[in-house]
């Protein structure tokens, strides 16, 4: 989106912004919503920002074709055999996604439609992102709802609010200068990616099929597909056939294959990208009032941004009771040089258990006594 484009979305946001969409019950949440959406207009009046800000359509092909320069959908086999090695795990219980430090992809925990309720009462992380960034508003204009192999990945967002609280407790708390810097387009440089999860699944979301589908949602949206390259080159000595949802072999003469795709991501990916040290910040994906599983949707973006190649994840658990081992799980697996395919298996484990209604903890209490029984 250009600066023409984006002075005529600015004009606009107040035609959506109407009482009606806003104000048709009130609430201090709603009221403070209409406060950081001043502020933007604020600001814009006394300067106009420039530079631009730019809107991806990302998908994961369900067909296969040989000549396709991009990867498809992948079913169980894939995450199955998969011996890409786990990105490191930094675990924070306090802070806020968008306050990262270092440039990462921020998730944002997204409606099928993208910004969600943030033109009408929604005002939880999608809703409030949408608010103190208004800039992202303009992609409810002209993006449909997500397809299970899409996300939608935005970069340059400016933030203009600060706030503090959640949901009935969100409240504006002032003007908010933004000081990241802007990349060669022109673009602040503040990544964010839209997924979006099962709404209300319940045991559902422990079949295979909803792991896959929340797997390669996480996938689709972490995922860098202009690097098809490079994994081509790091799959190429497996003989991976990528665009048909394979993966790789899982032990070869001399030198398991995990140690090989280790060596060869160290070598190529790791290096090459030192200069481009883009992680995912996320959370609870999926939790709160989606209603998920936070301890399985913490392992599947797990799987999710390794396979994607990226240097690292930083997990924010805002607190969340059920994650307060997450830490001391997250370091063992790293210590003990898992692979996603590993991982993935455990988790397939653990999640039949729970449909058999043999399991009556969490993954992460599931997975010390599975680690007892089995490995130590």
């Amino acid at each position: 989106m250009d600066t023409v484009s984006a002075s005529w979305v600015r004009s606009n946001l107040a035609w959506c912004f109407s009482p009606r969409s806003l104000y048709d019950s009130y609430s201090e949440s709603q009221e403070n919503k209409v406060r950081c959406i001043i502020c933007y207009f604020q600001r814009i009046c006394l300067q106009m920002p420039t530079g631009s800000v730019s809107f991806e359509r990302k998908l994961l092909s369900l067909e296969h074709h040989p000549w396709q320069s991009f990867l498809s959908y992948p079913y169980a086999d894939f995450w199955t055999k998969s011996t890409i090695p786990l990105c490191p795990f930094q675990v924070h219980s306090s802070g806020l996604i968008e306050d990262h430090a270092i440039e990462a992809l921020e998730v944002d925990f997204a409606n099928k439609y993208l910004g969600g309720g943030a033109l009408h009462r929604g005002c939880v992380q999608e809703e409030i992102r949408f608010m103190i960034n208004p800039e992202l508003i303009a992609g409810m204009l002209f993006l449909p709802s997500m397809a299970d192999n899409e996300a939608i990945e935005i970069v340059g967002a400016e933030r203009f609010s600060d706030y503090t609280g959640y949901a009935s407790s969100f409240w504006f708390s002032g003007d908010y200068v933004d000081k990241r810097s802007v990349d060669f387009l022109g673009r602040r440089k503040t990544r964010i990616v839209a997924i979006d999860a099962l709404c209300s699944p319940r045991m559902k979301q422990y079949k295979l099929k909803y792991l896959i589908r929340e797997t390669n949602k996480a996938f689709c949206g972490f995922l860098d597909q202009s690097k098809y390259s490079q994994y081509k080159r790091i799959f190429k000595m497996n003989s991976v056939q990528l665009n048909e949802g394979s993966s790789l072999p899982i032990k070869a003469k001399g030198e398991s294959r995990t140690e090989e795709v280790r060596k060869s991501d160290e070598k190529s990916w790791r290096l090459e990208d030192c200069e481009n040290y883009i992680g995912i910040a996320t959370g609870n994906w999926g939790c709160g009032a989606f209603g998920g599983d936070p301890e399985v949707k913490t392992i599947i973006q797990w799987l999710a941004a390794s396979q994607a190649l990226r240097p690292f994840i930083s997990y924010y658990t805002f607190g969340l009771e059920a994650l307060q081992s997450l830490a001391q799980v997250t370091q063992w697996i790293i210590l003990q040089k898992w692979n996603v395919g590993d991982l993935w298996n455990i988790l397939i484990e653990y999640s039949s258990q729970k449909l058999r209604g043999e399991a009556d903890v969490g993954f992460l209490l599931g997975f010390f006594l599975h680690c007892r029984n089995n490995i130590m």
